[in-house]
């Protein structure tokens, strides 16, 4: 199967999916799940943790902090280097005018970091939210047809495998 054929399955397959013209309980939950992993998001809730939080918990918070960094700029460069485009759609005007690329989905790679290093330095009970979370945020970023499915399992590869490094270099 050649590279076209693969991106007009990935689109099928993913406009499948795309609920964001849809309205209903199932969308406002959709939507409600792909904004749980913006960068903002997490950066402001470490810088939280930092601020407020004893000794342990800011040394935590400051390594995830670098970490969504380290990722977040990784995952600039290969967006810019690809320049794939968002699917189309209405939904979400503030990622599509401040990040018009959709390959790979920073909110999966940052998703599966999150998990995989809160799994090995957080408190367990989240480590095991943050797993089942991963594979709805990572959906409702196609749901809102934001991301293709390719997107996704791109960004969740790349979010594991960032995420293992990461365990080697703590600090």
């Amino acid at each position: 199967m050649n590279r076209q054929a693969l991106l007009e399955m990935d689109a099928r397959w993913s406009a499948r999916l795309c609920i964001a013209d849809q309205p209903g309980r199932l969308r406002t939950l959709a939507a409600i799940l792909a904004h749980t992993g913006d960068s903002w998001f997490w950066i402001l809730g470490l810088a939280l943790t930092w601020w407020w939080g004893e000794t342990q918990w800011k040394a935590w918070a400051l390594r995830l902090l670098g970490m969504i960094l380290a990722l977040a700029l990784l995952v600039m460069i290969i967006k810019f280097t690809f320049r794939r485009q968002r699917p189309e759609g209405e939904w979400g005007v503030i990622y599509r005018s401040t990040d018009p690329h959709s390959f790979p989905s920073g909110h999966a790679a940052r998703a599966a970091l999150l998990a995989i290093l809160t799994i090995a330095w957080g408190p367990p009970w989240l480590g095991v939210l943050l797993v089942i979370w991963v594979p709805l945020v990572s959906l409702a970023r196609v749901a809102m047809g934001l991301h293709y499915l390719s997107d996704i399992l791109v960004g969740i590869f790349l979010g594991l495998i960032a995420g293992m490094l990461g365990l080697f270099i703590r600090v």
